[in-house]
């Protein structure tokens, strides 16, 4: 198992935080970005750097999932154009009465809105980008 390969699994607003922090400026293909509705999971798979290891050269593929995910809204993203490839600024959330919405932000006015009863985000890394 290589060390660098970190996982973050976030249950509330910190480990969110930690998340955003870790995916801040991490780029993300249209076509990377699944919503497996039957299983209420959201997936980004995204190229990050290892921000938090100090290895600001280090690019990682990682996979950002979200779980128990009811609804999932975009804007501005044009889905048609599977190669776009967007810049993730960052996450945050909101409560509305019993349910979250996670916003992930992206450049150019871009989001999508993920609409959850739990906080339920991990970040795992997969491999280290050549």
């Amino acid at each position: 198992m290589n060390k660098y390969l970190a996982k973050i699994i976030a249950s509330d607003q910190e480990g969110l935080q930690m998340i955003s922090a870790c995916s801040s400026g991490a780029k993300v293909k249209i076509t990377d970005i699944k919503y497996l509705a039957s299983n209420k999971v959201f997936l980004l798979s995204i190229e990050r750097t290892k921000v938090e290891s100090d290895q600001e050269d280090k690019k990682i593929n990682s996979i950002c999932r979200f779980d128990f995910v009811d609804k999932v809204r975009s804007k501005n993203i044009d889905q048609s154009n599977q190669e776009t490839v967007l810049e993730l600024i960052g996450i945050d959330y909101l409560k509305n009465h019993d349910v979250y919405e996670i916003n992930l932000i992206f450049n150019n006015n871009a989001h999508i809105a993920l609409t959850t009863e739990t906080i339920e985000a991990r970040l795992e890394d997969q491999s280290e980008t050549k």
